[in-house]
């Protein structure tokens, strides 16, 4: 099994048009589906993240620390949240991923997440649980 994650990109302007009640029905049937999952084991983590407004960006270049209010790049689709999962394959986790109605306000990037104990030996780093162990 691979683990997913599936970042939800949104475009205020389209989530704007939707009434209230037609979004709390959205939101409660994207809730119970996210539950079917956690229960079945498929969704690992989940959260949905607060307005943009909210958010600031931190750059470092030639040892300079930079804090920008909002996010740094400039687009139409804003990150409004994200699923962990896992999934046996890409196709798996798309079919997951068209579960959540989020797509048809935005979209969906489905990205596969590296093996991060992989990454440790590759580089020489220690493993997880002795790195934790050091003071």
């Amino acid at each position: 099994m691979q683990q997913y994650l599936l970042l939800i990109y949104i475009d205020p302007s389209l989530l704007r048009t939707l009434p209230i009640d037609d979004f709390n029905t959205l939101m409660r049937d994207c809730l119970a589906h996210a539950d079917k999952l956690q229960a079945e084991g498929t969704l690992l983590a989940a959260q949905k993240l607060q307005p943009i407004e909210s958010a600031q960006t931190l750059r470092v270049r030639d040892g300079h620390s930079r804090v920008l209010d909002g996010p740094f790049a400039e687009t139409r689709e804003l990150l409004a949240g994200f699923n962990l999962i896992v999934a046996h394959d890409r196709d798996e986790a798309m079919r997951i991923a068209q579960g959540f109605p989020w797509a048809r306000f935005g979209s969906i990037e489905v990205r596969p997440l590296e093996d991060m104990d992989a990454e440790r030996e590759r580089c020489g780093a220690p493993a997880a649980a002795m790195a934790a162990a050091v003071p």
